[in-house]
């Protein structure tokens, strides 16, 4: 097709529009250009209508009714726009409309449905596009069979996936991708594993999607072996690799290997991103290293409300109850909206730094200045503030304040709280009467041991095992316990009960010996216990 002079300068005007002054012009000079029924510009026009900055969606649906016959290429543009800006019911209406008028979808139709359906969470919606793509033929075009494996895996349908990634011609690293995601967002990680180990080549996607897996799946280990394969394998990690290996290290407390990606990324050259940013946030503080998540902070150029949480629960991590609240004033200072999670934060730094008075002051503040109700999280945070500070009758008075409609788990947390606040302070009678509210919302070990170890503090050990007991009747389990620490750049796990470790023997001497040391000094030091043995 060519173009005249003044045609091909149109074409370029569209291209350069950076408002909308700019695309009024451009739209003028299309219809001055003789361009008026033109596809190409036509669609370029509504796809700039679509520009998140510059664009208008108002605009774009206005020169939509005024083109007299859309063609296919104007209805997936304008099918784009509206799902960009998230009107997924005008992107079903304008479907219906471009049906009506005898226009049939084509392999790039399909996806936009696709994408509309997992947004509406309209299952039945992606059930009746997978139809239309069978009847026309596409289910086994890579581009809509993506798009379909991509939309039953949003309804953690993966045998639906499985089945559309089975009658597929031709895959695509795009599609083991999915499958690889699918099979880990519904916990299937030994699947999905088999599907990264069958992929014929493996991109750096395929890589991040199964290392993600492992690390949405607790299997932080294995994340971080196959991070250390990665490299091995020349492929450089991208942003989506660095904030699934920097969660691993923060639940590891694997420093070392959180270290390297810092000083990668300062070695490169690439910018802090938010999400990096806050992943080193969050790891450096779980990892004991308040200072560096502090420094990390405050070399952000962007910083947006999970970046600020991440900061301020460090802080409340590390007891700085004083320097979590000053910087919650800081993020409203610099217009950050603090959302449910900032407040749990606040209130766990409030809570370990004593600072009862100024809990319940922020706690005003999220409820009649930010209008957030509270969650069990919530409750159980302020129950926990006010019980550590001696305040027993008020923490009792806020569990009271919790909605009757509140499903039963979300009061057992704030019972919880107040439970072991009256055990850490030998509140035996709140404590009693905390465990027989504990015994009628759930079943959980937590109350048994709780006070299983205050009656056998207070020398009442017929009770302690007639707690023990009841725990073992009432066929209740007590999660082990776990720990673990990093010697040489290798991070140790250990179980409570478990005897496998290879050392198992010489660490036991070496327990028997601090124990034979503290029975010595224990006199002395009455606050100081026995270790219990592994």
């Amino acid at each position: 097709m060519s173009y005249s002079s003044s045609s091909t300068r149109c074409l370029q005007l569209l291209e350069k529009c950076r408002n909308l002054k700019h695309l009024h012009q451009a739209h003028a000079q299309v219809f001055t250009s003789g361009l008026a029924h033109n596809t190409f510009a036509l669609s370029r026009l509504l796809a700039l209508c679509s520009h998140p900055h510059h664009g208008s969606l108002s605009y774009a649906l206005k020169l939509f009714h005024h083109i007299p016959q859309p063609t296919l290429c104007i209805y997936n543009t304008l099918l784009k726009t509206l799902l960009l800006r998230n009107e997924l019911t005008q992107t079903l209406n304008v479907y219906t409309h471009m049906l009506q008028t005898g226009t049939y979808p084509d392999n790039y139709t399909l996806p936009y449905l696709l994408k509309a359906s997992a947004k509406l969470q309209s299952y039945s919606l992606g059930e009746v596009v997978h139809g239309c793509s069978f009847k026309l033929g596409f289910e086994s075009d890579i581009y809509v069979g993506n798009s379909l494996m991509v939309m039953y895996c949003a309804f953690d349908n993966v045998r639906g996936a499985r089945c559309v990634f089975d009658e597929m011609r031709r895959l695509s690293a795009v599609s083991w991708t999915v499958m690889i995601s699918g099979y880990a967002k519904v916990g299937d990680v030994d699947t999905a594993r088999v599907f990264f180990d069958e992929a014929p080549v493996r991109d750096r996607g395929i890589w991040g999607a199964m290392i993600s897996g492992y690390v949405q799946n607790n299997c932080f280990k294995e994340g971080l072996y196959l991070f250390q394969l990665m490299q091995v394998n020349d492929l450089e990690p991208d942003e989506a690799v660095f904030v699934s290996v920097l969660c691993a290290c923060a639940h590891l407390g694997d420093l070392d290997v959180g270290i390297w990606i810092h000083s990668y990324l300062k070695r490169v050259g690439l910018p802090l991103s938010v999400r990096v940013g806050t992943g080193l946030i969050d790891m450096y503080a779980k990892c004991g290293k308040l200072g560096l998540a502090r420094g990390v902070f405050y070399d952000m150029q962007q910083r947006d409300t999970v970046c600020w949480n991440a900061m301020i629960s460090g802080m409340a991590m590390h007891g700085d109850g004083e320097g979590a609240v000053e910087l919650f004033r800081e993020m409203e200072a610099a217009g950050i909206r603090p959302d449910d999670i900032t407040f749990i934060a606040v209130f766990t730094a409030c809570s370990y730094a004593g600072m009862a008075y100024e809990g319940m002051r922020v706690l005003d503040k999220m409820c009649n200045v930010y209008n957030i109700r509270p969650k069990s999280e919530h409750y159980g945070c302020i129950v926990d503030l006010l019980s550590r500070a001696g305040l027993f009758e008020e923490a009792r008075e806020i569990i009271e304040r919790i909605p009757s409609s509140s499903n039963p788990s979300e009061e057992a947390v704030a019972w919880r709280a107040f439970l072991s606040a009256c055990c850490n302070h030998g509140q035996a009678e709140l404590t009693e009467v905390a465990a027989e509210k504990l015994f009628r919302l759930e079943r959980h070990s937590g109350v048994y041991v709780l006070l299983s170890n205050l009656y056998a503090a207070a020398g009442k050990h017929g009770d302690a095992r007639r707690m023990r007991n009841l725990m073992r009747n009432r066929g209740v389990d007590k999660v082990p316990g776990c720990s673990s620490v990093e010697i040489d750049r290798a991070v140790y796990e250990f179980i409570a009960g478990e005897k496998t470790h290879p050392q198992m023997e010489e660490i036991q001497l070496v327990l028997q010996t601090i124990n034979k040391q503290i029975e010595l000094i224990g006199s002395n030091h009455p606050g100081l216990y026995l270790i219990d043995k592994i």
